[in-house]
Formats: C-alpha cells, sequence, structure tokens
C-alpha cells in the first residue's frame, strides 16, 4: 500500500492581500483586465520594449495565437517561451519559439 505524504495545510486567504496586480489591457479593440503577478508585468513590459510594441500590441498577438487557455495563461506562457528561447546558446537551434508571433 502507498504511503500517502502529510497534507500541507493552506495559508488562510480571508484577509491576505492577492500577489497579482489587475491591469487593464485593450486586446483588439476590447479592453479587459489580466491579473498578472507583478515579475511578470515586468517581463512583459521588457519584451515589449524588446519588441518595439506596445504591450497592448503584444497581448493582442499572444491573444490570436493562443489556443484554448486563457488569456493569462497564455501570457505566462509566452514570457517564458520568449525567455526560453533567448537563453539558447547562438548558432543552436531554437526548438522553443514564442508560439510563432511575427511582431
Amino acid at each position: 500500500m502507498p504511503t500517502q505524504l502529510p497534507r500541507r495545510l493552506r495559508p488562510a486567504r480571508e484577509n491576505a492581500p492577492s500577489s497579482l496586480v489587475i491591469h487593464n489591457i485593450v486586446v483588439g479593440r476590447h479592453r479587459t483586465s489580466v491579473r498578472l503577478e507583478p515579475t511578470m508585468w515586468d517581463a512583459l513590459q521588457d519584451i515589449a520594449r524588446q519588441l518595439r510594441v506596445s504591450v497592448h500590441d503584444l497581448v493582442t498577438e499572444i491573444d490570436r495565437e493562443r489556443s484554448a487557455s486563457s488569456l493569462t495563461a497564455a501570457i505566462r506562457v509566452y514570457i517564458v517561451d520568449f525567455y526560453r528561447a533567448a537563453a539558447l546558446p547562438a548558432g543552436q537551434p531554437k526548438g522553443v519559439q514564442p508560439h510563432g508571433l511575427r511582431i
């Protein structure tokens, strides 16, 4: 019979502030709210600056290219893929690319 690991207690969240930050983003022509961690917002803004596009335009492209996942999840995946691709040594084939975005 497999041994069960002890369950972790969840912290009380009743009065705990959320670590997520809400920003309003224009996706296409529609305004929506996106909740991300501050580090993810910083990364998204850095990527937009590197690509010389607005955060709104970048998120619009991410939204166009995403599959069934939520917009927030698609943004997180894009950020991870972007930095993974950037971390590859020069000359190595890039098997990991940010979902084929053409920005």
